[in-house]
């Protein structure tokens, strides 16, 4: 296998593992689900949710990230993702209750709202898939990121490299969702959203890394591409 397929893979499960583990919509059903209807049904909800974030995280590498690789795009693009990545880490680490890990406004709150009533979910997979849906900030997410991981070259922008990542990404929350539940249902009741919210500090800590390795890397091609940054 491709060593470029294996970096793609591996880039979308740590990508798909630390976005699924803030507290939002998702874990906090499959908390009060899993310890109240048991692992089957908390896992449904996860699969649900997993093959809707799938879905979003395919949109935004084919429909978006080529777009960002323009030019000066491109360079605003690489200082937007770095704030964006500080931005999240910073606001997962200092959290200090369980609520939706990032609101992008009124309109969104509605359109969220409306897509559920509309809908109206019965079957755990489709709760889980519906309640991915109607949340626009994770098609955002992956926007930023897709264009931000193949400007890296962390994610090579042929259709293998692309599939390879979008394939991580369904690994990666797929075990998050799968291992949130199995443990919510064997802790009956036990498993708090206290204990969500110290793991949302850990993602935290997390993207505050990442978004460090990006602005090194920012720096370190801004002064290959000026040397006179170095007298």
């Amino acid at each position: 296998m491709p060593s470029y397929i294996l970096v793609a893979l591996f880039t979308g499960f740590i990508s798909g593992l630390l976005l699924s583990i803030p507290v939002g919509p998702i874990n906090l059903t499959i908390l009060n689900e899993g310890a109240r209807r048991g692992f089957k049904w908390a896992v449904l909800i996860g699969l649900g949710a997993t093959v809707m974030e799938v879905i979003y995280c395919f949109i935004a590498f084919t429909g978006f990230a080529s777009f960002f690789r323009r030019g000066y795009i491109s360079a605003a693009m690489e200082l937007f993702s770095f704030v964006f990545l500080l931005f999240l880490g910073i606001k997962f680490l200092l959290a200090k209750e369980v609520q939706a890990p990032v609101h992008l406004g009124a309109a969104a709150g509605r359109l969220e709202t409306r897509v559920g009533e509309k809908l109206h979910p019965r079957s755990a997979f489709m709760i889980g898939l519906v309640r991915v849906m109607g949340n626009v900030g994770v098609l955002v997410f992956w926007i930023i990121l897709a264009a931000n991981f193949i400007s890296r070259e962390w994610v090579s922008p042929n259709w293998a490299g692309k599939l390879s990542c979008v394939a991580g990404v369904a690994l990666g929350t797929g075990a998050w969702f799968v291992g949130l539940s199995w443990v919510v249902s064997l802790g009956h009741g036990k498993f708090s959203e206290r204990s969500l919210l110290r793991m949302e500090h850990a993602s935290g800590v997390g993207l505050l890394v990442l978004a460090l390795i990006h602005g090194a890397t920012i720096i370190h091609e801004l002064a290959k591409s000026q040397p006179w940054l170095h007298h």
